[in-house]
């Protein structure tokens, strides 16, 4: 059963070494999240799975002890999800995951067994809220570290360019966020969200199917769209 949820963007800036010069803008937001892992920490779960948007080719399961990195990036940095292995699976994190991967480790989190899951970014609703069920039937007590962002298109200067719809949508996912409102997360727009390039949709429809049956209250812990993405923390508990 979900028993705890936190929901943070990905964003590899969201490393200060990824970030370099322009780390401290995101202070308040690395802040937020790591507030947010707490409320985890706080539910004392069984198990502990950390979802991320992924290509197709990259969606998981991932086990304990795989390895992410920032290489990508510039950045000669290694993460792994929870205690690292000495027999640690070939495969490597996607991008998404290392961030969750890195926040688990500022967070210093040895609370209960992790994994990660990559969800493919254009899966359907349809096919989200199954998986999110069956991760809440997998252990007593589950809890979900849900990465993602929403639109890249708020301004002119946003890696989608600026589209008028972007505020709206972001501002209902808020609000779905927030107030853990699964039939709000349900409800967002595959097709809109697609061409926002919002890449925490289908993450947060695996986390509306997950939390089904849950008696969760949300809040919102900080919302903001630097450099035209939306980017919210938020904590179910």
């Amino acid at each position: 059963m979900l028993v705890a949820a936190a929901i943070c963007p990905c964003p590899p800036l969201l490393v200060p070494e990824v970030a370099a010069g322009a780390a401290p803008e995101l202070d308040t937001l690395r802040a937020a999240c790591l507030d947010a892992v707490g409320v985890l920490a706080a539910a004392r779960p069984d198990r502990l799975i950390v979802l991320g948007p992924a290509e197709q080719a990259g969606r998981g399961p991932h086990p304990q002890g795989a390895l992410g990195s920032f290489r990508g990036f510039g950045v000669d940095l290694e993460v792994s999800l929870g205690a690292a292995d000495d027999e640690a699976p070939e495969r490597e994190l996607p991008p998404s995951l290392a961030v969750g991967a890195w926040l688990l480790t500022r967070a210093d989190w040895d609370d209960a067994p992790v994994e990660g899951l990559g969800v493919g970014e254009p899966l359907t609703r349809d096919r989200c809220l199954p998986v999110g069920r069956e991760l809440a039937a997998s252990a007593p007590r589950i809890a979900l570290l849900v990465m993602g962002d929403g639109s890249a298109r708020r301004s002119v200067k946003a890696p989608g360019y600026f589209d008028e719809r972007a505020e709206g949508f972001d501002a209902a996912a808020a609000r779905a966020l927030g107030s853990a409102d699964t039939a709000a997360l349900t409800a967002l727009d595959e097709e809109l969200a697609a061409d926002l390039q919002a890449s925490g949709r289908a993450c947060w429809q695996v986390l509306a199917g997950a939390a089904q049956g849950a008696d969760l209250h949300g809040e919102l812990l900080h919302e903001e769209a630097p450099y035209g993405v939306g980017y919210f923390v938020a904590a179910w508990s």
